[in-house]
């Protein structure tokens, strides 16, 4: 068991689950920093786990975030569901801890920053999935930063009550 007020160390990687495109980032828990990494273009499910596998490879997370999506007022909706199962096959088939981080309107705020930095709609779209993760694991961080996990217990293994 880690002791009280030691730092978190290691790699983390985080998804931004669609239906058409998954995007990843990549952070480190002790400089809380983030990056994007990838975009898995892929429909087919034993593809983009193929894909997924082969980002745990070579990056050694010690857990995964999901981005969990709910409506502005904060409820679940389809696409939250769809979420929470690809956070619970990725638990299954990686064996590693998968936390949530609320996404709401990152997709907005992403647009946002790259619009912002002058690209075009089209150059926008092949940069948008991954920069809403690292701005979904940007929240995530920033979450640990203001609640540390208590040591005493487990990452969720579920997503936060609606």
């Amino acid at each position: 068991m880690p002791e009280p007020g030691a730092r978190r160390r290691g790699t983390v990687l985080a998804f931004d689950f669609g239906t058409k495109r998954i995007g990843v980032a990549v952070g480190e828990l002790e400089l809380a920093q983030t990056h994007p990494l990838a975009t898995i273009r892929d429909e087919r499910n034993d593809r983009r786990f193929a894909e997924i596998a082969a980002l745990i490879g070579e990056w050694q997370p010690v857990r995964l975030v999901v981005g969990l999506p709910v409506a502005l007022d904060g409820t679940p909706h389809e696409m939250t569901a769809r979420c929470t199962r690809f956070a619970n096959q990725l638990r299954g088939r990686f064996r590693l801890d998968v936390d949530y981080a609320e996404e709401r309107l990152s997709s907005a705020e992403a647009e946002e920053r790259l619009r912002e930095s002058g690209y075009n709609a089209r150059g926008a779209r092949d940069h948008l999935d991954t920069l809403a993760a690292q701005i979904i694991l940007q929240s995530y961080f920033q979450r640990l930063s203001e609640n540390p996990p208590d040591p005493c217990h487990a990452s969720s293994a579920h997503p936060p009550a609606a």
